[in-house]
Parts: structure tokens; sequence; C-alpha cells
């Protein structure tokens, strides 16, 4: 990715909103802060859906997988 994906550039904005002097630029200001906020929130998304599979992952490890294997404090191996 570039620099300009990866996260909110200043200087480029900046300088777009200084070239938008007529409708059709101030469209296309508005067009790229629409398509670029969408990447965020797309990003946002993916980035839950990775830490929902996750904790499910998890908790799929941790849970007792029968009847006798719940954990019971005192019962872990005994020294020899």
């Amino acid at each position: 990715m570039t620099e300009q994906e990866t996260g909110y550039d200043y200087r480029r904005y900046r300088k777009l909103l200084a070239e938008a002097i007529d409708e059709n630029k101030r469209r296309e200001l508005i067009d790229v802060l629409i398509r670029e906020n969408a990447r965020e929130r797309l990003e946002a998304q993916r980035t839950s859906d990775r830490v929902a599979i996750a904790t499910a992952t998890v908790a799929k490890i941790l849970r007792p997988s029968g009847p006798g294997d719940h954990f019971k404090p005192g019962q872990g191996s005994r020294p020899i």
C-alpha cells in the first residue's frame, strides 16, 4: 500500500481543496473523500471480522470438549 492508502493525507487533501475552484473539481474532491471513507469503513469491518474469528477460535480451543473435561481447581497433575 502507498502512504496515501494507509492514512489521512492532509497535504494531498489541502492541495485538492486548493485546486477545487470550479464545480467539476469540487465534485472530484467530494468523490475522493467519499471513496476513501468507504475504504476506511471496509478496513474497519475486516478488522472487526478478524477479531470475531480469532475470538471464536480461542473460545473453541478453551472450551471443554466433553463432560469429564471441566477444569477443577486442585486437580492438576501431582508431582511424583
